[in-house]
């Protein structure tokens, strides 16, 4: 079994709750810890762009990122929502069998 980590990122905090109640709902992820506040730049439609965002940290297995990518875009108001994810090398045995 390999874990991960999902990082999202949200315009709201509202949304970020949302979101992360679905995905733990659901078993699509052990947990998710939302971020409240983060400033992206970032390049939209040609135009360099700064704004606050929220950002999720999902930690689940590699077996269910699809599934997370099809919950997130069913739930998320971006046109094409930042869903990225890291493969998990070390960790806490307990935790990592947690995941």
């Amino acid at each position: 079994m390999k874990n991960i980590i999902i990082f999202i990122t949200t315009g709201s905090k509202k949304e970020a709750e949302v979101i992360a109640r679905d995905l733990v709902g659901k078993r699509l992820a052990a947990c998710v810890s939302i971020l409240p506040s983060v400033e992206s730049v970032y390049t939209w439609k040609g135009r360099i762009q700064a704004s606050k965002e929220c950002l999720l940290i999902a930690k689940t297995e590699d077996r269910l990122f699809l599934k997370v990518e099809k919950a997130v875009k069913r739930l998320h108001s971006y046109e094409c929502p930042e869903i990225v994810a890291f493969q998990l090398s070390k960790g806490s045995a307990d935790y990592m069998r947690w995941i």
